[in-house]
């Protein structure tokens, strides 16, 4: 009997660990994929199960992975492996203990530190600029288990959402190529995590997207970086009640404009300059949802 592993994901993520699997021809028995009609809020979702098919892959969607027949298909395949990829669903212990070698886990930041929700946001925002991918033994705590492999990777003070997801995608790609083969060989060999180093990151809302115009126009432009796309963005309302996102934003000195943190100062083809506390943010590329006109001296609140 050959290696057994079942892959179950739902992002960006899981299709380039399953996409790794295919090209290094690492066995891979069944393919559990987030189904389409559930993925409205997913960030950078992905379904996984066109490249199963692609592959001759049997395969399964599914809205909750912990539903019972998800759990009996997984208990009779009876894999060596599970791999749990891009996955924001809580696992437990029965789909942990049908694994008998172990379930793994990934996540975009150097275990122990930045163990929970939103990692790559909260590392944009906390000004983190060298991080790395960690896959792990998942158990029954919240990114607590034991290490089996990191891959380093950059974050610049330039970079935005999808560049970081790039960074991470070719990282996580690295690793799966150095994982698989040590997995099929038995030589893998975990690693404890030092619980005093552990630190978390707390769940995000869209709503923490919402630009607060007394900061400095650094710490916007850092937030409007940290949830560009693929997230939902950040945004503010123009003359209190219409909501714009903002994708795309410089901050820079002011040396021309006096007025009130949150007010308009220019309006051009090219881009829209806000007064800062500190400067002026100069806005390129951004959604006004109700399509009004947006004039110099309104503000955003």
């Amino acid at each position: 009997m050959g290696m057994k592993t079942i892959v179950i994901g739902s992002v960006v993520s899981s299709e380039v660990v399953l996409q790794k699997m295919i090209e290094s021809n690492y066995p891979v028995d069944y393919v559990f994929s987030l189904d389409e009609q559930y993925a409205k809020d997913v960030s950078g979702y992905r379904p996984i199960h066109k490249l199963a098919r692609q592959n001759q892959i049997p395969y399964k969607t599914f809205r909750k992975i912990e539903d019972s027949k998800n759990v009996e298909i997984i208990r009779q395949l009876k894999p060596d492996y599970i791999f749990v990829v891009g996955l924001s669903q809580l696992v437990k212990s029965d789909i942990l203990e049908a694994a008998s070698k172990g379930v793994i886990g990934f996540h975009p930041t150097p275990l122990p530190k930045f163990r929970g929700r939103a990692a790559m946001v909260w590392q944009v925002l906390l000004g983190v600029h060298e991080s790395k991918c960690t896959m792990f033994l998942l158990d029954e705590g919240m990114d607590s288990g034991d290490i089996l492999i990191q891959e380093p990777y950059i974050i610049e003070d330039t970079d935005y959402a999808k560049d970081i997801e790039r960074k991470m995608c070719d990282a996580i790609g690295r690793m799966t190529e150095k994982l698989l083969p040590q997995l099929l060989e038995g030589t893998i060999q975990p690693v404890k995590q030092k619980e005093e180093e552990a630190t978390y990151l707390l769940k995000r809302t869209p709503e923490d997207g919402r630009i607060d115009w007394g900061q400095p126009s650094e710490k916007i432009q850092r937030l409007i970086r940290a949830v560009s796309r693929p997230y939902p963005g950040a945004f503010s309302d123009y003359d209190g009640k219409h909501k714009v996102i903002f994708w795309k934003a410089d901050y820079l000195e002011n040396k021309k404009y006096y007025g009130i943190s949150g007010q308009i100062a220019a309006v051009t083809e090219k881009y829209l300059d806000i007064v800062c506390e500190d400067g002026l943010l100069r806005v390129y590329d951004y959604e006004n949802i109700d399509e009004v006109r947006l004039l110099a001296g309104h503000k955003f609140k």
